[in-house]
């Protein structure tokens, strides 16, 4: 049977369905709309393993309704018409349950494959379910992303991964039949990093190599195993995220030789230039910041570049922003300023507005002191004047903390003789 593990205990029904619980758990945000049948046409974006396919297929049993799919890899405009032809040729038999048009990869459809989906959608020809692992934000068009929700599937958890490994010992057809003895499962699990599939791909190469009925799973021969059977970079595989963390973290580690490797890995990989020069795009504002701003620039305009441009060329210009922002000094104060932010709104909810920082657009607003108190900063001198623009309930709270670098330094003397003592600079 070549049919791999993966596939052959792909789950069938809701019950079944491992993770994602704040989806299709008991609460969970889609849970009643598949009970109902009532299917917003939608898109599921998440890593790779994460069950976006499986999903589809189960919505698609559940509602009982027809399923048609394609992979954006290998179709053009022609084969979207002649499924959507034939789903609403088939759509015809059902009153409200039209066909379900699932679109793997949704992410690599140009924008005239996209337009192509945009009347279906709209005129409920087919309720479209596309699978991404990229920010839909970014790669579908405006017009479809409005026609569809977006739902996010997370990385499977340890408690996740060790229910898929369980099934297959004890439901998989072959695997079951072989006296399995789990003695450590910490590199299994850290191997396949949160993605189901990968998991299963390791857990099966392993037992298959040993070809005998009694197995014991070790982490020293999970690692031996797997490093012999690394398998080429693939921009739609496994490795796809392994290596564009590898290149991130050389970035970040300040070292350019590394950054360079891995991204030749990925250039000699075919991968998306839009997709790297994107990620260096967040690594110039995360780890670098205001400790050298250009980086910024400088990533933003790579990304144009490379968009305009295409390989092979555009590999010079991912070389020179790479070399640029791995050689640049490092700080993730802004990063952790909004991190800690977000964390402190979450935990205080809607504090006021202060009157003296409120817009006063009205008489009534002016007469019940809205804006009343405002200094306006350039009229005092260096353009500055203390007062208190946080909520009472905040005042003094330090959220941005300068790094350790030339440049945060001197924003740190400027802080500090404005605010004095306030913010503990």
């Amino acid at each position: 049977m070549n049919e791999p593990l993966a596939e052959r205990i792909r789950p069938k029904t809701l019950d079944e369905y491992i993770s994602q619980s704040h989806l299709v758990g008991e609460t969970g945000s889609l849970t009643h709309q598949i009970k109902q049948g009532v299917i917003p046409s939608l898109i599921l974006w998440g890593p790779p393993g994460t069950g976006k396919t499986t999903l589809a297929t189960i919505i698609s049993n559940e509602s009982k309704r027809p399923f048609y799919t394609l992979s954006a890899i290998n179709s053009g405009v022609k084969d979207i018409r002649e499924v959507i032809d034939k789903a609403k040729q088939s759509g015809g038999l059902f009153t409200t349950k039209n066909p379900i048009l699932f679109i793997d990869e949704i992410h690599r459809f140009s924008k005239s494959q996209q337009d192509s989906l945009l009347a279906a959608v709209e005129k409920g020809w087919v309720t479209l379910i596309g699978a991404t692992t990229e920010n839909p934000s970014f790669e579908v068009i405006p017009a479809l992303l409005s026609r569809c929700q977006v739902y996010i599937l997370n990385s499977f958890d340890k408690k996740d991964l060790e229910k898929l490994l369980t099934r297959a010992m004890e439901q998989d057809e072959i695997i079951s039949k072989k006296k399995i003895n789990l003695k450590e499962s910490e590199a299994l699990l850290r191997l396949s990093g949160g993605d189901g599939r990968k998991l299963l791909n390791i857990f099966e190469l392993l037992i298959n190599s040993e070809n005998k009925d009694e197995i014991t799973i070790t982490n020293d021969m999970v690692l031996q195993k797997v490093q012999k059977n690394t398998v080429l970079y693939d921009k739609t595989g496994e490795q796809h995220y392994d290596i564009i963390s590898a290149f991130i973290k050389s970035i970040r580690g300040s070292d350019p030789n590394a950054a360079v490797y891995w991204l030749a890995r990925m250039i000699e990989g075919g991968e998306d230039v839009k997709f790297i020069a994107r990620r260096m795009l967040i690594a110039a504002s995360e780890d670098i910041g205001n400790a050298n701003p250009t980086a910024l620039v400088i990533a933003n305009n790579t990304f144009q570049a490379v968009t305009t441009i295409g390989y092979p060329e555009a590999q010079i210009i991912l070389s020179q922003c790479a070399v640029y922002l791995a050689t640049s000094a490092k700080s993730n104060a802004s990063y952790m300023a909004i991190k800690k932010a977000v964390q402190t709104v979450r935990e205080t909810g809607d504090l006021s507005v202060p009157l003296h920082l409120r817009n006063a657009p009205t008489k009534l607003m002016k007469d019940i002191g809205y804006g009343k108190e405002y200094k306006y900063s350039h009229d005092y001198n260096q353009n500055f004047v203390s007062q208190e623009f946080l909520p009472e309930e905040l005042s003094n709270t330090s959220f941005y903390q300068p790094g350790d670098n030339q440049r945060e330094h001197a924003l740190r003397d400027f802080l500090k003789k404005r605010w004095k003592e306030k913010y503990d600079y």
